[in-house]
């Protein structure tokens, strides 16, 4: 299945049926009067979070969503029916915007939540409803009221505990694969992760969801590289985790990079708890690894962790540090056996 993140639509509610002008007609009746019956409703456009869905990959193949008009109203007092409504089954997480690409109109960030886009026009009256003491025999009906067109934006941020940054090729892939049943793609070429994976983690019994998405690169803020777009899912997640290679020249110029490319995309993202890491570290020797570890600490001004995704070495602490950020953050409790702190 392929994974897009976002998709325009243009939806149109049901417009009202018109109301009915009709007189009874009937053998034997010498005052029939009026007896012409209301217009159905239009049908509705609802957006509904849903289970199960984790691309807005159907919204590539259609676009319109137009729902059906009430059926006009008919003679003997017959209303005409209502118009069923339409209901666009989008991912948990899903943001509806408007034209603009910037107006929020509704956050659907929980399973089951509902929303309503557009209105179904009222029928309109027949001319029963317009009979009075002194007009018995009214010759009007109203029109149905006409529905709503909209075009909107559907973005979709992921749901997940914890995010992946850094630079590309600092072995996000490869973490998420090492922990995870998600087979995300893997080589040894820059932006091998073309769009975001998810991943269910398990230590010590417990168990989150990991996002890791596209590489960032200086001036990703500008729109270089594949750009920062692929932040936003992030933005949901209670922790990041920060993947700084350790063969590289400069770990703690990697570091500011992905720092300031945060910063630059929102100020909310740059403020969550981070986990630092050095990845890769079976690749150096202790001298080296050693050197590079003191760089970074003086960069971050906090300790960092060091692992090795193809080896395991400190991958568990890394997880169960993870954890314990994602426990303060949705106010659960941190288990003792924690130690690490940030």
């Amino acid at each position: 299945m392929k994974f897009l993140d976002l998709a325009k639509v243009h939806i149109r509610s049901g417009g009202g049926g018109a109301g009915c002008v009709s007189f009874r007609r009937e053998k034997f009746i010498e005052y029939g009067g009026p007896d012409g019956g209301d217009g159905g409703r239009g049908g509705d456009v609802w957006a509904e979070a849903v289970d199960g869905l984790n691309t807005l990959i159907d919204f590539r193949y259609q676009q319109h969503f137009l729902a059906k008009n009430g059926q006009h109203g008919m003679g003997k007092g017959r209303t005409g029916r209502d118009a069923d409504d339409i209901t666009l089954r989008v991912p948990a997480g899903t943001e509806i915007l408007d034209e603009d690409g910037e107006t929020v109109i509704a956050d659907l960030a929980e399973t089951g939540t509902r929303v309503l886009l557009a209105k179904g026009g009222n029928g309109g009256w027949g001319n029963l409803r317009f009979k009075t003491a002194t007009n018995q025999a009214p010759r009007r009906a109203n029109p149905g009221q006409p529905g709503v067109e909209r075009v909107l934006w559907l973005r979709l941020k992921l749901i997940a505990d914890a995010g992946l940054a850094g630079l590309p090729n600092a072995g996000k892939s490869t973490f998420l694969a090492a922990t995870s049943n998600a087979r995300p793609k893997i080589a040894d070429y820059p932006f091998t992760t073309l769009h975001p994976n998810l991943g269910v983690v398990s230590v010590d019994g417990r168990e989150f969801v990991m996002a890791d998405i596209p590489g960032l690169i200086e001036g990703a803020s500008e729109g270089r590289g594949l750009g920062d777009r692929f932040l936003g899912h992030v933005e949901r997640c209670a922790v990041l985790l920060q993947l700084v290679d350790a063969t590289s020249d400069d770990v703690a110029q990697d570091y500011r990079v992905i720092d300031a490319e945060l910063a630059a995309y929102s100020p909310v993202v740059a403020a969550k708890p981070r986990v630092i890491a050095l990845s890769k570290a079976d690749a150096l020797d202790a001298e080296a690894l050693a050197e590079r570890r003191a760089a970074l600490e003086a960069a971050v001004g906090a300790p960092v962790q060091m692992l090795s995704s193809v080896s395991g070495q400190g991958v568990r602490e890394v997880l169960r540090a993870l954890r314990s950020e994602i426990a303060r953050a949705r106010g659960g409790a941190v288990a003792e056996d924690e130690p690490w702190r940030p």
